[in-house]
Formats: C-alpha cells, structure tokens, sequence
C-alpha cells in the first residue's frame, strides 16, 4: 500500500493539532491610517486577515483567529494568538503594540433618587414650570444612550414606548436577535440591542446558555437595573421584594431613547452573585458599533479591578474614540473603597462617578436583651413568627468543629456554622469575605431564624440592604461592637429584629458610600478623580425575571424591581443627567457638558452642613470629586472648560507612545499634563510654585463680569489671575492662570483641599483644588 495514504489523514490534522498549541486573545493595535474611514469593512479585514496570513504557519488557521476587525474605535483587531505569533506581529513598522486580553481584566461594578436629586416626573407635566429641567429638555426626548452592560429584560415597563415618537433618523442600529430575543422586543424607547461572544467564548468556550441568554437579553440584572435608571418610563406602584420602596420608578431621562450592548457574562464554575467578565475585545467591539450606531451618550458601569494605563485599558482606547465622535462616556469609578488610589477609569476623557446615599433609609432596629435598641436597616420581606425574644449567638461561637477559631469563623462563610449550634437562634454575623447574601444563607441552611449582619470599621455606618432569604437587618460598625460586648457579657442573650420599614427625609443626606473607589489617580495623579458623585447605594430600579433578586441559584424568587447598591448604579444617574442636558443643548461638546455637571455639583447635604463619609467624617474631593450631581444647575453653569479630542490626545504625548496617529506629532516642548482644560484642580508634590493655565467659554448670558473666589486648601497659597473675567457674548473664551505654592506648613505627601469659585451674581461656577507637598 502507498505510504502516502497513512500520511494523508496526518497532513489533514495539522492545522488542527496547530490550534491546540496554547493561543490566547490579543487585541493588535495598527497605526493609525487616514484612509481607514474610506475603506468598506470587508476590506479592513481583509488587511487584518493579512496579517494573520503572515504569521500562522497554515492559511485556514488565519481566518477563525480573527476575532473582530474594528473601524471605529482603533486601528486593529482581535485575534487568537500563540506567544510567538504576537511577538511577530509585534515587531512589524506598521504594529504600534499587541496587547494581551488578561482574564477577569473588567467587571460590573455593581425612584426616590431621581427626587432626592430635585427631578420629580410624578409632579410634571402638571406643573408646567417652563424653567424646569425635565420640561426644558422634554424629558431626554430622542437623545440616544448607549448601555455597555449585561443586556435587558425587554418586557419590563420601564421599556414601555408608549407616547413615543418615531425614532430618530440618525439611529444607524439593529435590533440583534437570538433564542430569547426577537426584533419585536425592541420598539420606539429600546431602539437597538446588540450582544458580543466571541472574545468570551475564545476563552472560556461555548456559553453555557442554561445560565444566560446568547442574545441581548438579561439574565443577571444589572444591565436592566442600570437601563431603566438612565431611561425607565413612569411605573406606578412599584417596590422592592417585601413592599420596600414603594412608589412611581422612573428613569431620569424618560423620553431618551435607549440602546443596548451586551458585553458582560457569568464566570463559568462561579455563581452570579460572584461577578461576571467583561472582555476588553468584546468591549472594543460594541464601542466600534455605538460609535457607527450613533448614541450621543454611553453609560459604562464597567471596570478594571485595578488602574490601568490608558495605552493598556480597553475601555480608555475606546472612549477616546468615542470622544472623537463627540459621544460622552460616563463611567463607575469602582467599588474598592475606602482604600486610597483605587478610583479606576481614570483617563480625563471620560467622565469618572463615585456612589452616595440619598435620604431613605430602611428601618429594622435590633432590640437586645439587655434592653437597648440598636439601629439597623434591611430589605428582606421576611420577619420572626413571633414577636417575642430570641436566643442570640455569634458566629464564630456556634461554627462547625473543623472552623478554625479566627476573625474569619464570624463571617457565616458556606458550610461554617453548626447546625446543633444553630437552630432556632438569632446569628450575629460580621462583613468581610463571602456575599451579604450568602452569609444569611448559610445561617439559613444551618437553621438559624434570623440573621444580624454587622459592618467592619472599613464600612462604617453605610448600610447595604439586600432581599435577604430570613428575617435580617445590617448595623454600623460601631453597633456592631456594642453587639459583640453584649454578647460577650452575659450567657442568657437574646435578641427580636424588627420588621424593616422604609423611612423618607432621612438627614444627613447625601454621605459618600463606604465601597466607593477613591482618589488620589494612580495613573495620572495630575487628574482629580472621581469627577462627580451621583445616588448609588441601594437604588430601586427594574430588574430582570432570568435571575433572582440576590442572583444565587438556589434562590428561586423573581422580581421586577429591585435595590442594588455600586458605582454601577451612580455612573447612569450622571449619564441620565447628561442626557437632559444634552436634549437643552445639543449643540455643546462632550467636555462641554462633563463641565456643565461638574462645575455645578454640591457639597452640603439636606442637613445644611458638608458631606461625610460612612463613617461621618467631612468627606473629600478624592471621595466626592467635586460634590454631589445637582441636575437642575448643570443646564446653566455659566462658564464651561471645554476640550477636543485634539487636547486629549496632546495630554497623551505625556503619557505614552503615540505612534499609532501618523496625523498627530507631538512638539518637542510638551506642555504639562496639568494644563489639560479640565475643571478641576490637581497638584501632586509641588516643590516651590506651579502655575497652570484654564480657558473659559460663556455659555451664561452676555455682558457677564465673574470673579474669582478662593478656599485655599490650609497651607497653600493660591492666586488666579486674573481675577476678574469680562464676557461681551455668548461663546466668548478666556483665559486665566491658577498659581499654588506651599507656605511651609503642610506636611509632606499628604493632600489638602480647596476650591476655585468664579461667579457672576447668578452662577457658581466650582472646582476642586487637590495639592500636595514634594
């Protein structure tokens, strides 16, 4: 027999085999190209495919490693790679870098908000105040935002198109169908809907479509949360699991169109309460489309774990592109806090949004033993069969025999507590590892009857409410140590927890959550972030019927509403707001209106005095950014610091390699990162004097004459000159220069606070002053 027919089948498996040495996704960033915006999609990825051709060993292996091909939103593809591969393409003229797509590298950063915030729908159209916002901007009407999120649950009310005009001409979007999903869920609010799988499936393989939907369709939550928040219709008598929260849900821009692109999906081995992953290609990929599609704004409630360089960070490559299509990308900061320098999304092109309180509470006091009352809040619908005292315990009394016997024994983890311990009694358990959730849970499973979930000192007195599957309440820190002392002092303890009730008019509000990421910026310390703070702890908001409230898998409970608490709520409050100014002004760039909400946001709370922290602390700039959102002042801040993405770019020279824009060369003299017209104020180790320039555009009235006033943070000098600013006409500029210098008793490395305030009689407008000693 020939011996060429053994080798045939061997020939045949090659390309084969060859797909199995270890490849991973990369995303292969080109220089940039002026004929890119000529060429038709098959032609671009043509030329990527050219690429591929040159550096895989079997021709049919170049095709299916070509990911996506993007036009919009770089220069680039994704591809499947082995380590040899992207080390060629690497070294090619015409590749700036490949970049590998890390695992886990981006996540979700997960009503009487939007009236704490002066917006009320419920009060409109009846009052026809011509000077409100909502009437001024016909409530968001045909602003388009785009949601990077984990899709929608369509047939909610929120995404009713009742009353709703035809959608805009400009929408250059589809409606993306799939098993779950048909054309007809989308209508006149939910205008287009997109979902992105293949950097997800490269890595982890094929979706498991028994926990999610392989279309637009949410199965976890948080995209349908965030959806309705930004854009939700009017729908009366709504609440929470339990009746909390009752009362009309509404979005703040109800009349924007929506449009939604599905990035985000479960971990496979890991519950949903766990988190999800967003990939960076995937990411990459629904900004090449928005940007295509047409969307004005895009709400992001996406981050890094970590801060990443702009040159590295798929969602900062995006954005800037974005920006240069004058869509404005609101963005979570993150839900790492209280720690310093965890604020991600830091690149000044977009628009970073730390998470605040607003004035409700849930109530559900502890009544103790010993006869003390001890404050607490929670949203379980479930309460004790009795009103009567209960056996009281502490977790990390009553674990299992193999639990070690450290501070982790108290945090009820799955399989700790004994069942012989347990049963019939009130379990104290602390915060710290595992889910909220999850904690009561596991006292659940081991039979206890109830659940008191005490906050560690990093939470302080901010408390997250949850649909927990017991009777359950959350105390402060300090409560939570008054709890254990009581504990400890006696054998007999007992304890009742309340039915919780939801309370209205709460003071002090709004005060800085405790999970909020925080600033100083660990990439470019020049650049204040957070921007701005916006209500992100425990908001009401629609929620998908694919998963349960508490999205554990055991727990077989749906809603239609329901309270969760992250910056993933704050980033589309500031989105929605952005919208109604965007509908007033539709004219003004994307830096225009991030100033408008910054210049404009506040610092007291409803009690008249500043915004603390969890913990009542005078909260801070690298908490707050420059104040809590105020909606119906951003319309008309006066003065606006505007941008290009020419500047941006320029700020970049700064910071990385910009060989990828052939049409950009930066000068030989760069100007200072902190010289970006940006309205706020940063100066890390200043040694000596700094001066730094700002340009001011009237958008007020004419004939304006504003002044400067001065907070000098303690131990600086701070001069602006000049000092007073005249404005003959709408559109006017002008400069001005800010100069701080130490005056010897601040102390080294530690950061002091101030504020610039330009007024005109009329307006405020405000900005944040951060500085530091060398």
């Amino acid at each position: 027999m020939n011996s060429s027919l053994y080798l045939l089948p061997l020939l045949l498996l090659l390309p084969l085999l060859a797909s199995c040495v270890d490849t991973k996704v990369h995303i292969v960033y080109l220089k940039h190209n002026d004929d890119v915006g000529t060429k038709t999609f098959d032609e671009i990825e043509e030329s990527h495919l050219s690429y591929l051709f040159s550096v895989k060993k079997f021709e049919d292996e170049a095709r299916p490693s070509l990911l996506y091909s993007y036009k919009h939103s770089i220069n680039g593809f994704a591809a499947l790679l082995t380590a040899d591969e992207a080390a060629q393409l690497a070294d090619m003229e015409e590749v700036v870098m490949v970049i590998p797509s890390h695992e886990r590298e981006y996540s979700l950063h997960t009503t009487r908000s939007w009236e704490f915030a002066g917006l009320d729908e419920e009060l409109k159209p009846k009052q026809l105040d011509r000077e409100d916002l909502l009437f001024k901007s016909q409530y968001g009407k045909d602003v388009i935002v785009g949601m990077m999120d984990s899709g929608v649950w369509p047939e909610s009310e929120s995404f009713s198109d009742k009353g709703m005009g035809p959608i805009p001409v400009s929408w250059k979007g589809i409606c993306q169908t799939g098993p779950s999903f048909k054309s007809t869920h989308c209508n006149r609010k939910l205008i287009g809907a997109r979902y992105y799988l293949k950097g997800y499936e490269a890595r982890y393989g094929p979706l498991n479509t028994t926990n999610d939907s392989r279309s637009p369709r949410d199965m976890d939550g948080h995209g349908t949360h965030t959806a309705s928040t930004v854009g939700g219709r009017g729908v009366p008598n709504v609440s929470s699991l339990g009746g909390f929260s009752r009362g009309t849900a509404f979005g703040g821009a109800p009349m924007a169109r929506l449009a939604i692109y599905k990035v985000c999906w479960p971990i496979p081995s890991k519950g949903k309460e766990d988190g999800n992953t967003c990939l960076f290609e995937d990411m990459l990929a629904a900004f090449d489309d928005a940007i295509h599609d047409g969307v004005h704004i895009l709400s992001i409630s996406i981050g890094s774990s970590s801060p990443l360089s702009y040159i590295q960070d798929g969602l900062a490559l995006g954005a800037l592109q974005a920006i240069k299509n004058n869509i404005l990308v609101v963005c979570s900061g993150g839900n790492e806090g209280p720690t310093q320098s965890t604020v991600v999304n830091t690149a000044p092109w977009i628009l970073t949004v730390a998470a605040s309180s607003i004035d409700r509470a849930f109530v559900a006091p502890v009544q103790l033993g010993n006869g003390n009352k001890v404050k607490g809040q929670s949203a379980t619908p479930y309460k004790l069969p009795k009103r009567k005292m209960y056996p009281l315990v502490y977790a990390g009394d009553v674990v299992n025999a193999d639990v070690p016997k450290t501070y982790i024994a108290g945090q009820c983890l799955p399989g700790s507590l004994s069942p012989q311990k347990v049963k019939g009694k009130i379990v104290f358990c602390l915060r710290g590892n595992g889910t909220r959730v999850g904690k009561g849970m596991e006292v659940k499973r081991a039979g206890g009857i109830g659940y008191i979930l005490g906050n560690s000192p990093a939470n302080g007195a901010e408390l997250t409410v949850d649909a927990h599957v017991l009777p359950a309440t959350a105390v402060t820190s300090d409560d939570a140590i008054q709890i254990l002392k009581y504990i400890n002092s006696t054998k007999a303890q007992t304890a009742y927890i309340y039915p919780g009730r939801t309370v209205l008019q709460v003071k002090p509000a709004p005060s800085m959550a405790a999970f909020s990421s925080r600033g100083p910026n660990a990439i470019s310390p020049e650049i204040l972030k957070p921007d701005i703070a916006a209500p992100g702890l425990n908001i009401l908001a629609a929620w998908t019927e694919g998963n349960s409230p508490t999205k554990i898998e055991t727990d077989h409970r749906r809603v239609k509403y329901n309270l969760l608490s992250g910056t993933s709520m704050a980033c589309p409050h500031i989105a929605a707001a952005a919208a109604l100014i965007k509908a007033i002004h539709p004219d003004w760039s994307s830096a225009a209106i991030k100033s408008a909400l910054i210049t404009t946001a506040g610092s007291l709370n409803n009690a008249g005095t500043q915004i603390t922290d969890a913990s009542g602390n005078p909260a801070d700039p690298f908490q707050f950014g420059s104040g809590h959102f105020i909606p119906e002042n951003a319309a008309d801040p006066g003065l606006v610091y505007d941008a290009s993405y020419a500047d941006y770019i320029l700020f970049l020279c700064n910071h990385s390699d910009l060989k990828s824009n052939l049409t950009f060369i930066c000068p030989k003299s760069m100007p200072s990162v902190q010289n970006l017209n940006y309205p706020s104020f940063s100066f890390p180790e200043v040694n000596g004097k700094v001066t730094v320039k700002r340009t001011v555009t009237n958008v007020g009235g004419k004939g304006s004459i504003y002044f400067a006033h001065i907070e000098p943070p303690l131990g600086v000098r701070v001069k602006v000159s000049p000092p007073i600013l005249h404005f003959n006409r709408v559109g006017e500029k002008k400069d001005f220069t800010l100069t701080v210098e130490g005056n010897g008793r601040m102390k080294k490395g530690v950061y002091s606070f101030g504020w610039l305030k330009w007024s005109d009689g009329i307006h405020i407008v405000r900005s944040p002053i951060a500085v530091s000693m060398k």
